[in-house]
Order: structure tokens, then C-alpha cells, then sequence
């Protein structure tokens, strides 16, 4: 698929999933509704977060950047991929009253729903905008933290998307990302049942990769802090693998993971 067509499916899929009331069933479902692997849903552990609000909470996330972000009081984050405003709710409990958090959808109709559930919180310093992560509508040098949650995997072009989050942070500044990978090599009809292009792990890439698109990118001290596989259900892995064949590939830990990442901008 081409990049605008990427954007396209992603769009109308999470226009879906903001048109719906309560937690969605997670982001792996393709448009029509079917799902192929389970999603890493881990919402729940966000109820004793401080900041949560479960109202915003619509169960898409692969990971809690925001446990691993450091965030400081008075500081200015920016959340890529925002969704209803979940993971902006907790880092404003990190920053106070003083500091400025702000989400970033290109989906109109999630950004409504976090205008909306901000609204209903009352703060002032909290604050959602349409836009493109591969074209993100700020300043350089402009926030000290960015964070993102299961949204760079459905960027077409992450080399740009990287380019832009180093751009609008500060200097000393850093990211803290959760995120969709692959480790190993995925047989392609793994691939094509799980239907990459249009759910959960759109625009996936080898961990190797995306660690080496964050160093030439010019990030440095890189962390990873997790890095958790994503279940593939029995019955798919019997269809397209061999005993023989099922059992190499989870031996060698091959498969799909969520990570939780960080890196600085120097």
C-alpha cells in the first residue's frame, strides 16, 4: 500500500474507534472488524496511575511510556498518536499546573473526544491539535519531553517521523516511546494474517531497525526498558507453520513485541 493509502485506512479505522462508546477491543482489528492477533492490552494497570482518566482510556496502547518518561513539573510534553487523551491526562500529573501537555491526532474525530474529555477534567494546560507526525505543526527546539503510544507503527515514513520528533524537542530533551516491532524474520503469511497494513502493526519494522533509525537520526543514550512478545494464537501458527517449524520460531524468540524506549537529544 501506498503511504496515503496507509493513512487513509488508519484514519477511517480510528474515526470507527472514536465514534464508539467505552474501551475498544483493541487496535489490531482490521477495518471490517476482524482481528487476528490479540492486541497487548494493559489499560487496566492505568487505574491506579495517577492522572488516569478512564474515560479517555480506549484500551490502544502496547505499553505506560509515561512510567519510564521522567517527566518533570513545569515541563511541556507532547503525546504523538494522543488518541482520547489518556496518556496526556498522566503526564499532566507529572508536570502540575505549571507545565503544558499537548496531544497530537491526525484522526478529527479523536481529537474531539480528548477536547471533550478535557473539558470534562477542566484543565487549562492541557491542550489537543490535529496533526501529521510526519509533519509536526511546531517549533524547533520547543518540548522537553515527547511521548508516544502504539502510533509511530502506523507511520508510512518513521525516518521523517523521527526527523520531526528530534526537531521540535529541546536540546537535552528526550523521547519516550511504546511501540510495535518484530524480532527475527516473520514468516510472510504470519504477515498477511495479521493484516499489517490496515490494524495493529501497520508499518511495522525490525527492533534492529528502528534502534538504527533512532542513532542515525542523531538521538543518543538510547534505553530500552521493555520488551514484552505479543501472543500469536495457536491456531494461526498451526496454519501456516510446521511443528518443526512453530517450534524454531518461538525458541529464537522470534515474533511480534511491544517496547517501551527512550533517547535524548544531545
Amino acid at each position: 500500500m501506498e503511504s496515503k493509502e496507509i493513512k487513509l485506512v488508519v484514519k477511517v479505522k480510528y474515526s470507527m474507534i472514536a465514534s464508539q462508546p467505552g474501551q475498544s477491543s483493541g487496535s489490531c482489528c482490521s477495518i471490517d472488524g476482524s482481528c487476528s492477533i490479540e492486541p497487548v492490552i494493559i489499560s487496566e494497570t492505568y487505574k491506579n496511575t495517577s492522572g488516569h482518566f478512564p474515560e479517555a482510556d480506549l484500551g490502544l496502547g502496547c505499553g505506560m511510556p509515561t512510567d519510564f518518561a521522567a517527566i518533570l513539573p513545569g515541563e511541556t510534553v507532547l503525546d504523538l498518536g494522543c488518541g482520547a487523551g489518556n496518556d496526556c491526562f498522566v503526564a499532566r500529573s507529572f508536570t502540575g499546573e505549571q507545565g503544558q501537555v499537548i496531544g497530537l491526532d491526525f484522526t478529527k474525530k479523536m481529537v474531539e473526544k480528548a477536547i471533550r474529555n478535557k473539558q470534562k477534567l477542566g484543565f487549562s494546560n492541557v491542550d489537543f491539535i490535529l496533526g501529521d507526525i510526519e509533519a509536526i505543526p511546531f517549533p524547533d527546539n520547543h518540548f522537553d519531553v515527547v511521548l508516544s503510544n502504539a502510533a509511530l507503527n502506523l507511520v508510512p515514513d518513521k525516518k521523517l517521523a523521527f526527523k520531526e520528533i528530534y526537531r521540535v524537542l529541546k536540546p537535552g530533551g528526550h523521547f519516550c516511546i511504546s511501540d510495535v516491532v518484530t524480532r527475527g524474520s516473520i514468516p510472510q503469511a504470519l504477515k498477511t494474517e495479521a493484516e499489517i497494513n490496515a490494524g495493529y502493526i501497520a508499518g511495522i519494522v525490525p527492533l534492529d531497525n528502528y534502534l538504527t533509525l533512532i542513532h542515525d537520526t542523531g538521538f543518543k543514550s538510547s534505553t530500552l526498558h521493555l520488551a514484552s512478545p505479543i501472543p500469536i494464537p495457536d491456531e494461526i501458527m498451526a496454519h501456516h507453520l510446521s511443528p518443526h517449524e512453530k517450534k524454531k520460531f518461538t525458541v529464537a524468540g522470534k515474533g511480534i513485541y511491544s517496547i517501551t524506549l527512550s533517547a535524548y537529544k544531545i
